[in-house]
């Protein structure tokens, strides 16, 4: 029987720890039981958090490649960010009725991570000359990959702010936490083309120098 909704499983999958079927009606469970459609705002909102953490991983896999003592600590660090990412995707993946049963720092994000994500920026913005202009991503494998993990942090922002528009109840630190683990991630994508000898490619052909602040920062 599947576990979720008390369905038979085909039998093609009935020895499978993985595939139970619950899913096949294009609802999946939430955190604290419960389902919901699978194109719900919730589930937009920790599928993206979800591709986010994949990225990491590829960032983190490319850094396996590389050698550079001036990225010792980054292994270790993107680690720590994906580990939160379950943190964070926890308490999306919560129902309204549950949301009492989130735990600081182990179910729902807090104050701690994101003091945590904050003194970790103002560690690299230290060691990063910042570009003046817009840049392109693509100069080294390892900032492309950084790269695709902030826009994606980017899109995970967005559907959290439509899922807390829609009347979900957010916790106070989630938004604050993501925003600043994209600008940490720009942060990081430089330091990487920096320890790799590569220069930023900058969006325009010219150079041009922008008049705004950095081009990550929101």
């Amino acid at each position: 029987m599947s576990p979720s909704t008390g369905r038979a499983r085909r039998a093609t999958i009935a020895g499978s720890a993985v595939a139970t079927g619950a899913g096949d009606d294009g609802t999946t469970g939430l955190l604290y039981g419960g389902r919901v459609g699978k194109d719900s705002l919730a589930v937009e909102a920790y599928g993206t958090i979800d591709e986010m953490g994949a990225a990491l991983g590829l960032a983190r896999a490319e850094l396996g490649e590389l050698s550079p003592r001036t990225l010792a600590e980054l292994p270790a660090l993107i680690l720590r960010i994906q580990r939160e990412l379950f943190v964070a995707g926890a308490e999306l993946a919560t129902g309204v009725d549950a949301i009492g049963r989130l735990q600081d720092g182990v179910t729902r994000v807090d104050e701690s991570m994101v003091l945590a994500i904050e003194a970790d920026l103002a560690t690299w913005e230290s060691r990063v000359t910042m570009p003046r202009e817009f840049v392109l991503p693509g100069a080294t494998r390892l900032s492309a990959a950084l790269e695709l993990a902030r826009v994606t942090a980017r899109r995970a922002e967005r559907r959290i702010v439509a899922l807390g528009h829609a009347g979900h109840p957010l916790g106070s630190w989630i938004m604050p936490w993501i925003n600043r683990v994209a600008d940490l991630l720009w942060v990081l994508a430089r330091a990487a083309e920096a320890a790799e000898g590569e220069a930023v490619t900058p969006a325009r052909p010219e150079g041009r120098r922008r008049s705004s602040a950095g081009p990550a920062g929101a």
